[in-house]
């Protein structure tokens, strides 16, 4: 990477902040009952209209993870929500669920840790 291409610390600091910011705003209304915040597919599957401020989040995030991975750092918040994002399927908890869950570990400072024990198939 070129190093004038790099931003400095401060500009990454107000662009985590930033990113921060509006995560713990789009929570909020995700916990409040509002979808399409991990999966813009979910919002249009509850026929509700699209959430844009949740899409800008999600470019946002991808964003930060690049320049970030650029720059050989790492957003555990950034990088949490983006695998939350990737949920889909059958064990899909929701999205208010999974608002809920990841609000609380923000609170408790445990972002960037474990979410769950390994279990064994025995």
């Amino acid at each position: 990477m070129d190093p004038r291409d790099a931003l400095d610390p401060e500009q990454l600091d107000s662009l985590t902040g930033v990113f921060r910011d509006q995560l713990l705003a789009c929570l909020e209304q995700c916990a409040g009952g509002r979808r399409g915040l991990f999966s813009r597919r979910e919002a249009l599957k509850a026929g509700n209209a699209e959430w844009p401020e949740a899409e800008r989040l999600r470019e946002l995030a991808l964003a930060l993870q690049t320049v970030l991975g650029q720059a050989a750092e790492r957003d555990p918040l950034c990088d949490e929500f983006l695998d939350l994002c990737s949920i889909h399927g059958e064990s899909d908890p929701g999205e208010q669920k999974l608002a809920r869950a990841f609000l609380r570990r923000i609170e408790e400072g445990k972002v960037g840790s474990k979410t769950q024990e390994a279990r064994t198939p025995w």
